[in-house]
């Protein structure tokens, strides 16, 4: 899992769910035309385009994200042609910005206030000390809005530390578990992945030697981690 500094290792919060916990079987998701937030720092918000995902549960607004209007990936062309995954882009690239309407619990009952946070792209080390974690390694790492002035690539120690503000009192990471999503659908989608994991999948827009393509994203919205 992502490390923090000292030496020491920051046990993530793979999945979440609401302390008042919502039920996926009732959320509803929508893609809505929705400016991106002006209380981000202007570098960030014009990363954004005009539309957000909106999570509801009946009339309540969960979880609203806004994605970027198109991303630039190391990849050529004729990869971005066939389709590409999260390793294409650098880590700590910002995936998107996402307004959080209800205090958030973390796998470890640790807190994630109501808010606006950025979401930076992390990969999980590849170390003995991370086996079985996660059935994914790549993860959206939640960074205060407020501290997150920059749109530029941040280096690892810098993106977990910025991470570690989203916790009240806390040093670790807030992280969310990203799921592959190759084939995207037309509309987004909250899936049900089994074992009470319910991941939210749509696309954003990528672009390499002059080729644009898609990314399919998977952001886990609900369930929690099976490792001790």
């Amino acid at each position: 899992m992502l490390r923090i500094p000292g030496g020491s290792v920051a046990l993530l919060m793979v999945f979440a769910s609401f302390t008042q916990a919502a039920d996926p079987n009732k959320c509803s998701v929508k893609l809505a035309a929705s400016e991106a937030p002006k209380e981000l720092a202007e570098p960030v918000r014009q990363l954004l385009s005009g539309q957000s995902l909106q999570v509801a549960e009946g009339d309540k607004v969960l979880w609203e994200i806004w994605l970027p209007k198109q991303l630039a990936v190391k990849a050529t062309a004729d990869e971005v042609q066939k389709g590409i995954n999260y390793r294409k882009l650098e880590e700590s690239t910002i995936l998107g910005v996402m307004r959080v309407n209800q205090a958030w619990n973390s796998f470890r009952k640790q807190t994630i206030k109501p808010g606006l946070y950025t979401l930076r792209l992390g990969f999980q080390p590849m170390d003995g000390d991370h086996m079985g974690t996660a059935p994914f390694n790549e993860f959206l790492l939640l960074c205060p809005a407020a501290d997150d002035k920059k749109a530029a690539i941040l280096s690892h120690k810098d993106v977990t530390e910025l991470s570690g503000k989203s916790i009240p009192g806390g040093s670790h990471p807030a992280v969310l578990l990203l799921y592959p999503n190759p084939k995207p659908g037309d509309k987004p989608e909250l899936a049900n992945k089994g074992g009470g994991n319910w991941v939210l999948n749509w696309k954003t827009e990528v672009a390499a030697g002059g080729q644009k393509g898609v990314l399919g994203v998977g952001f886990t919205l609900f369930g929690a981690t099976t490792a001790e």
